[in-house]
């Protein structure tokens, strides 16, 4: 009989243990801690309204200089300035996403509740790709749609369906997520606010810009960056044959979009399972 004690006792043990979480559950969960910050909301807000604005005050530039009728300019429906910095700032919100909770501690407690720790950075990466999927989309369409309102003053507007606009539509709403979840990815590797977000700024944005497409080396190298890819996805016309530098593909900078992120996550995984918290 008194053999049979503990193994009555395991049962009982195991019977009241908790099931481990479920994936819903996790992205539940960090969709929670994401909704909690209070910063996240004004600062959606506050880029998506820079963003729309700066393709507002491109789009009257380019009104006042007479632009041709018919044509559509992807530079004034999505500028430059308006979406590096949104770069910027997504790729700055993705680290923090991660960060704030190394700095406060919490990265603790949500190692011991899930100690799957794999699971927990690839559901903030659902949460940080859904949120900012989101704040992309909503700022390339208001972008387009605040810039040909301008433009359609003197018939200078084109639709939604014309030709050359929805590669440049999409690659500007993609760019966000991009750049949030290469932050993410940072996060997890470097722990560090203050280090994530200058290493970012420096690989998306002063990076590409020391390189050229004068030479081959060089060029590869550029086309190889966020930034870069943006540019030549947004950019409607073909190079030019006879033209002596050397110009990305439509094709290779679409796998830039997709290979950053999904690079950075996979690294992220794998680099918070083999250490300590």
């Amino acid at each position: 009989m008194t053999t049979l004690a503990p193994a009555a006792g395991a049962g009982t043990a195991a019977s009241l243990a908790e099931p481990p979480a479920r994936f819903g559950d996790l992205i539940a969960s960090e969709w929670i801690k994401t909704r909690s910050l209070r910063s996240t909301p004004w600062v959606l807000a506050l880029i998506t309204l820079f963003v729309i604005g700066s393709a507002v005050v491109a789009a009257l530039a380019d009104k006042a200089a007479g632009s041709r009728p018919g044509a559509f300019l992807p530079y004034d429906a999505f500028p430059s300035t308006g979406y590096l910095t949104l770069i910027l700032v997504a790729t700055s919100m993705g680290a923090l996403a991660v960060v704030s909770e190394y700095s406060s501690g919490l990265i603790r407690t949500t190692t011991v509740a899930v100690p799957a720790r794999g699971a927990v950075v690839l559901a903030k990466a659902v949460v940080t790709a859904g949120l900012w999927t989101a704040a992309g989309t909503v700022a390339s369409l208001g972008s387009f749609l605040a810039s040909q309102a301008v433009l359609s003053g003197h018939g200078a507007a084109v639709s939604l369906n014309h030709p050359d606009v929805v590669r440049p539509l999409v690659a500007s709403a993609l760019l966000a997520p991009v750049c949030a979840l290469t932050g993410l990815g940072l996060g997890v590797l470097l722990r560090h606010a203050a280090g994530t977000m200058i290493t970012g700024v420096f690989a998306l944005l002063m990076l590409p810009t020391m390189f050229s497409e004068s030479s081959r080396w060089s060029a590869d190298f550029r086309h190889a960056m966020v930034s870069a890819a943006w540019t030549r996805l947004v950019a409607i016309w073909e190079p030019d044959p006879g033209s002596l530098g050397y110009t990305a593909t439509v094709l290779g900078s679409w796998a830039v979009y997709v290979l950053w992120p999904l690079l950075a996550v996979a690294l992220a995984v794998v680099v918070v399972r083999r250490r300590d918290v």
